[in-house]
């Protein structure tokens, strides 16, 4: 298992409820689609994010 599958065996396991049951198809399906609406509000805060610092404008040049 490479590093980012066992990421992501971890994240299901959170999401979907660690090592209980597998669920049916109806519940399957419900936990996906709440899982699918999490990522595009998370997709539309990153998106809204870099249109703000996109717009802001630097009141001073950062110096190394």
């Amino acid at each position: 298992m490479t590093h980012h599958e066992h990421h992501h065996h971890h994240h299901y396991r959170r999401r979907f409820g660690g090592r209980r049951r597998f669920p049916n198809r109806e519940e399957w399906l419900k936990k996906l689609e709440e899982y699918q609406r999490d990522l595009e509000q998370e997709v539309a805060d990153v998106a809204d994010l870099i249109r703000r610092l996109r717009e802001e404008q630097p009141t001073t040049e950062a110096t190394v």
